[in-house]
């Protein structure tokens, strides 16, 4: 359901909002905070935007009730639909299945979607945040530069690196990471050989071994493409990494710098990818070891754990991964972080701005918690 604000109360409870981090989180609060016509500005630390950094996610109910709210419906139909499951066995045999319709959305098409809601003004490349901390009745947003903004209210959206989760959970307020990696890759689906296009295509395929399992799906073309030949591969390789060194190995870049959390495409070493090609033809089934095997550019996603012990501080609140980094197996990072959106904007509709975020912070935490707590279940045969 789209919310019709009321007018006369939009007129006494507008706000200036600061939301620190242009990712999705970011971007769906900009969208629907904006357009009951508060002011708000997005500091996004990246020089160069985030576009093309994601790959493909499933469709979830928060996630299409986002795009309902936001006037982008259309959206949800640039998907690619799964209505068959492939399981791999041991012997590379197959077994097959029928399954609810499952619709995959680019992350990438997306990002931009929204991206495009929010005027080039209110969205700030470059604008490293330091801390933010409370005035009075207002905010202030310290930049790496030393640098200030003020405003009523600051929204993290920053992501597992949040700087903003300081200010509402205290100093201790760091991610616990999982005892595995997610090995990524994304590939046109004409470059899958044939044997392997022909059992992967079109189907959710999945295939487990101890401590390991990896995963494949179509999704569209990076500017949205669903035509046959034009879409993508999404593949995802979880694999146990379980000590700080075995972390730091997977997460360091062809030039030897480890990274904290993941390593973007194009940053892994070739030594990498060869020994990851040549893992995947000894354990995978072929199917999968090809669509590794042609993947140009893949790359790593350390799985980590964060669960806010507030969510709210007075005038500073936490969304999306900024409050709950879930583990992947869910499905729901983006859908949490639509619901989070939705959940800011329903309160700032009706109550002032303290209250409001002490309704969003009743309504999220425990939802979140609950998906934090459905992964950790889903990847406990990993760690």
């Amino acid at each position: 359901m789209v919310l019709q604000p009321n007018s006369l109360s939009i007129r006494k409870m507008l706000v200036q909002i600061a939301i620190v981090g242009g990712s999705l989180a970011g971007l769906f609060a900009a969208t629907l905070l904006a357009g009951d016509g508060h002011k708000v500005a997005i500091y996004e630390r990246s020089v160069h935007g985030l576009e093309g950094r994601g790959a493909g996610l499933l469709g979830r109910r928060d996630t299409f009730a986002v795009l309902r709210a936001a006037g982008c419906e259309h959206v949800a139909r640039v998907g690619v639909v799964a209505r068959e499951r492939i399981v791999f066995d041991h012997a590379g045999s197959t077994v097959d299945s029928e399954m609810p319709p499952q619709i995959q959305i680019p992350w990438d098409y997306l990002y931009r979607t929204f991206r495009n809601q929010v005027s080039n003004g209110s969205y700030v490349l470059g604008r490293r945040v330091d801390r933010v901390r409370q005035d009075g009745d207002q905010v202030v947003v310290v930049f790496d530069d030393g640098g200030v903004e003020r405003a009523d209210l600051a929204i993290g959206a920053d992501g597992i690196a949040s700087v903003v989760r300081v200010s509402v959970d205290g100093s201790g307020a760091a991610n616990t990471y999982a005892g595995y990696v997610g090995w990524r890759g994304l590939l046109p689906e004409r470059s899958l050989p044939a044997v392997a296009a022909g059992k992967l295509l079109e189907r959710f395929a999945y295939f487990r071994m101890p401590r390991s399992h990896v995963i494949g799906f179509l999704v569209p073309g990076p500017r949205g493409e669903t035509e046959v030949g034009a879409r993508r591969y999404n593949w995802v390789w979880y694999r146990p990494a379980p000590g700080p060194a075995e972390r730091d190995a997977a997460l360091t870049d062809s030039d030897g710098h480890v990274h904290p959390y993941s390593l973007p495409p194009g940053a892994v070493s070739d030594r990498a990818r060869a020994a990851l090609t040549e893992d995947a033809e000894r354990l995978l089934p072929r199917p999968f070891a090809d669509a590794i095997k042609a993947t140009d550019r893949p790359f790593v996603q350390g799985v980590f754990d964060y669960e806010t012990e507030n969510m709210v501080s007075g005038r500073i609140a936490l969304a999306g991964d900024a409050a709950f980094v879930v583990r992947p197996h869910t499905g729901m990072g983006i859908a949490k972080a639509a619901g989070d959106a939705m959940s800011l904007r329903k309160h700032l509709l009706s109550k002032p701005a303290v209250e409001a975020l002490q309704s969003y912070r009743n309504e999220r935490a425990p939802l979140g918690a609950a998906i934090a707590a459905s992964g950790r279940e889903l990847g406990a045969q990993l760690s």
